[in-house]
């Protein structure tokens, strides 16, 4: 049995769909169930119960899961592991502007707990730059938010988060229980500097065109609203300085986390990341 094969087979059986674990995986349909039928024909027995309603794995399928995921495991350990040796065993992580969420903290510790030889580099990146240098090959991987441009980049998000208008505390709508973005008309809304990414813009912009002062970084956005009483939007949850509160916009988009890398990257310590990533960022996080 090869790896890749037990990789296409370990994806099928998580998505229990063969079009989400083709796309999970970054290939079509056809040669991903043509891997799985040989893989069958190799065990000599089926490891699905296909049906028109989905898939499960056979009694023997569940037996190979336990036995893949623990094979891939230990390769992916021994990769890294040689790679350690050799003084290559480093990763580049850009974060935007967004390290206090809780889903950073728990990833860092879980993966400095998993590869504790792996010398791993932050970049903590401003709001002018979603992909946080990924295409100017600043960093491996990213812990982001879009929406950008991510033509040449895999995307796989980990969590939307509801956003919510950041007002004064003085502010009379910083009353509210909820807001829509048409009970924002005609305020300011920070702006980022020209060259950014408009589809970033114009998300942080409520979909429209607005004006308002250019800002870099998030403490820039908090002092605007500060000073100059201008809109900022931020997901629910996360702190607000005192002095500003936060209040539900029910008609905007969540904002989503997730994590980024250049197409085609076969790095193992990005794969690692991400499966990493996936199960800090449940909320809750699962039981060790």
């Amino acid at each position: 049995m090869e790896l890749r094969t037990l990789r296409y087979f370990v994806a099928v059986a998580e998505e229990r769909h063969f079009g989400r674990a083709a796309a999970r995986l970054h290939m079509s349909q056809p040669p991903l169930s043509r891997a799985i039928r040989q893989l069958e024909s190799e065990v000599g027995a089926p490891l699905f119960d296909r049906s028109p309603t989905g898939i499960g794995l056979t009694r023997v399928g569940m037996v190979l899961l336990d036995e893949a995921r623990a094979l891939l495991d230990q390769a992916e350990r021994a990769t890294v592991r040689v790679a350690a040796a050799a003084g290559t065993a480093n990763l580049t992580v850009g974060i935007l502007g967004d390290g206090t969420d809780p889903g950073v903290t728990r990833l860092a510790a879980a993966y400095r707990h998993k590869h504790p030889e792996v010398d791993i580099r932050i970049r903590d990146t401003d709001l002018t730059d979603p992909t946080c240098g990924l295409r100017a090959g600043l960093v491996d991987v990213a812990v982001t938010r879009p929406p950008f441009d991510d033509t040449a980049l895999t995307v796989h998000e980990l969590r939307a988060d509801p956003v919510g208008a950041v007002l004064r505390a003085d502010d009379p709508l910083a009353r509210r229980d909820h807001l829509t973005l048409a009970d924002l008309a005609g305020r300011h809304w920070f702006q980022f500097p020209d060259g950014t990414d408009p589809t970033w813009q114009t998300y942080w912009n409520g979909g429209r065109t607005r004006e308002g002062p250019v800002v870099r970084v998030v403490q820039e956005c908090v002092q605007a609203v500060l000073w100059n009483g201008t809109v900022g939007i931020s997901p629910l949850g996360h702190s607000v300085p005192e002095g500003l509160g936060t209040v539900p916009l029910i008609d905007m988009a969540p904002s989503r986390v997730v994590v980024a890398w250049n197409e085609g990257d076969a790095n193992p310590l990005i794969r690692s990341f991400v499966q990493i990533a996936t199960i800090a960022y449940l909320d809750p996080p699962p039981r060790q």
